[in-house]
């Protein structure tokens, strides 16, 4: 059972930058990639940043390339999410998510592709 904790969110100036964080306990060298998503009030959840955990091959929402950088830390067990130039747009309740041992995808970026979520931590960005 893999248990994943978001840590980081607040409130920001456009502009401004934040880090989110994600410790995740459960998670094996066999779950083959993770990601961020986010939801904002009346909208879908869209996914934002996922990674490749063998290579590290990074995808991105096209609104957040350049801006965001998605890593993991060497153990492995601690996903980042750093979000710069924030717009308020980016406003939203966001996810860190994982999928079941062995699955694998090549739609990273889609929610129905992972199957375990944090509860999440609020990103505002006030203009």
């Amino acid at each position: 059972q893999v248990q994943l904790v978001e840590s980081g969110g607040g409130s920001v100036r456009a502009g401004g930058s934040l880090r989110l964080s994600c410790a995740a306990s459960g998670y094996t060298s066999w779950h083959y990639y993770m990601g961020w998503f986010r939801q904002a009030p009346g909208k879908e959840r869209e996914g934002v940043a996922a990674i490749y955990t063998s290579g590290g091959s990074t995808f991105y929402a096209d609104s957040v390339k350049g801006r965001f950088t998605i890593s993991r830390d060497n153990t492995g067990n601690t996903l980042y999410l750093q979000m710069n130039s924030l717009k308020p747009e980016d406003t939203a309740m966001y996810y860190c998510a994982a999928p079941n041992r062995y699955r694998y995808t090549g739609a990273p970026l889609e929610s129905l592709e992972y199957n375990y979520w944090g509860q999440g931590t609020q990103v505002t960005v006030s203009s």
